[in-house]
């Protein structure tokens, strides 16, 4: 039997990290997302994960990256402010190592990615079911037209070419 899991965004966080001057990291943090899992026989075999995160939160740390990043350039919050993602498969190598492919939104540019997937584990606290989730990836930012250019003061490109995606998902029945 199928079971759908909806996402708990308050035991959930999503980074997003990016290299700014080619060796330090800079990210940004958010919490304020939707998403779910399904699971065949509490068994992940065949996993399905969806979410959806909105990146126009003031609220939260990407404060941070908007500072140091000029996020409103790069990521155009005003007109995109959610960045989605549907996985189309899952790969189940064993307990810990898995893969989701799927559609990644950013900017209304969709691309298939391939994400690696920790499976935390299944858990009952104080009577209520959990599944938790480890999701990384690399994602080449001009791929979805993140073509923001900033450079340091030798004229080398203060942008690295990828953004680090970290997401620990909680989900529930």
């Amino acid at each position: 039997m199928k079971t759908k899991w909806t996402i708990n965004s308050s035991q959930s966080d999503v980074l997003i990290k990016m290299r700014h001057s080619i060796i330090a990291y800079l990210g940004g943090t958010s919490n304020k997302f939707d998403g779910f899992v399904n699971i065949e026989n509490n068994e992940i075999k065949d996993a399905s994960v969806a979410f959806s995160l909105d990146i126009n939160n003031k609220k939260d740390s990407f404060q941070q990256m908007d500072t140091y990043l000029q996020l409103q350039d790069l990521f155009d919050v005003n007109e995109y402010p959610i960045i989605s993602f549907k996985s189309t498969s899952f790969q189940k190598i064993n307990n810990n190592i898995n893969f989701f492919k799927g559609d990644l939104t950013i900017k209304d540019v969709t691309r298939v990615v391939e994400l690696d997937a920790e499976f935390i584990g299944i858990n009952s606290y104080n009577g209520d079911k959990k599944v938790a989730f480890k999701i990384t990836g690399d994602i080449k930012r001009q791929d979805f037209g993140l073509d923001y250019h900033s450079y340091n003061q030798n004229g080398g490109l203060a942008l690295g070419k990828d953004i680090k995606l970290i997401a620990n998902l909680e989900f529930s029945i």
